[in-house]
């Protein structure tokens, strides 16, 4: 007897271990589940410009990186709120989350570039990348406000809402983004993997109805892409509030690891499930507490992790335990 629906999930074409790089482009959901894949080691590249919801704006990252894009003074611009009644001052990018701005103008585009960089080089030697999309809900700066007028935006670094226009893109426009979002990743590596996905987690910001207008949205746009059903599962075979956060919005540790299980099942052969299964095993004994770092006790359980760490790299290609 069965007691819950389990979505059936198509087998593809390719598989994913250690000596595969994987990258995640998206919302914060491509966070956590990045995170999950990094806490066993793979190679990992998160949203090398910060967490991103939008179709539009993660073709704009992704066209910035493919095109070797150097970035100036015109990508960024100054706050000039008070905070506290001091000038805050920051310099941020449009395209780019908070974690990249800085106090001077120069150390934002440094970060910037690094990100871009970085990027490219890791999608180069890549062999898979996973994109999140969490909202068709866009924003756009206002032309009456801004020289770059009409231009989406990113990350809205609580500016003042005036300056922007919100509002839900069409399944054409997702559509476009998609395939630019393609082109430019196999510009940089033709031979790149990549899956889509929509996020589970609720905008409930938007209003229930408007959320699951902008979820169908972004599904209508991914049909025919190779895609990975995170937002099926969440809902049909995890459909209880004991997987959510306290928030009821955000997952449950439990759910994201229960996803990456089942991500696990799809990309990985049973040899990598062995492997990851090892390297968890050999990881936990790692963290294990240490009570006194200077005894000779300590001395050993050290050297026996250290010649664990080789013996398990030299048994997994691609594996790194640093």
């Amino acid at each position: 007897m069965e007691f819950f629906t389990k979505i059936d999930i198509p087998n593809p074409d390719f598989s994913l271990d250690y000596g595969t790089p994987v990258a995640f482009f998206g919302s914060c959901f491509a966070d956590s589940i990045s995170e999950q894949f990094l806490a066993r080691k793979f190679q990992v590249l998160s949203n090398p410009f910060g967490t991103v919801y939008n179709p539009l704006s993660i073709a704009r990252q992704i066209r910035a990186i493919a095109a070797g894009k150097v970035f100036t003074e015109e990508d960024i611009f100054q706050d000039s709120r008070e905070i506290g009644g001091e000038a805050c001052g920051l310099w941020h990018c449009w395209d780019a989350h908070g974690s990249l701005s800085a106090h001077t103008k120069e150390e934002c585009i440094d970060k910037l570039n690094t990100a871009a960089n970085q990027a490219r080089k890791f999608l180069q030697k890549a062999d898979t990348v996973f994109i999140t999309l969490g909202t068709a809900f866009v924003y756009f700066l206002n032309a009456s406000d801004s020289a770059t007028g009409g231009r989406v935006v990113a990350n809205c670094h609580r500016q003042d809402p005036k300056l922007f226009t919100r509002r839900m893109i069409s399944v054409e426009e997702a559509a476009e983004a998609l395939t630019s979002i393609v082109n430019d990743l196999h510009s940089i590596n033709s031979k790149l993997h990549i899956v889509f996905t929509v996020s589970p987690l609720r905008h409930m910001a938007d209003g229930a109805h408007e959320n699951s207008l902008s979820k169908a949205t972004l599904m209508l746009a991914i049909d025919k892409a190779p895609y990975f059903p995170s937002y099926e599962i969440v809902m049909d075979e995890l459909r209880d509030y004991r997987f959510y956060d306290s928030d009821m919005v955000h997952l449950s540790e439990t759910a994201e690891e229960y996803i990456f299980e089942r991500m696990v099942d799809t990309y990985c052969t049973d040899t990598t499930k062995a492997n990851i299964a090892k390297v968890e095993k050999f990881l936990k004994s790692a963290n294990h507490r240490i009570v006194d770092s200077a005894s000779p006790a300590t001395a050993d359980f050290q050297k026996k992790l250290a010649e664990q760490a080789a013996s398990l790299e030299k048994q997994i290609p691609g594996l790194d335990l640093n």
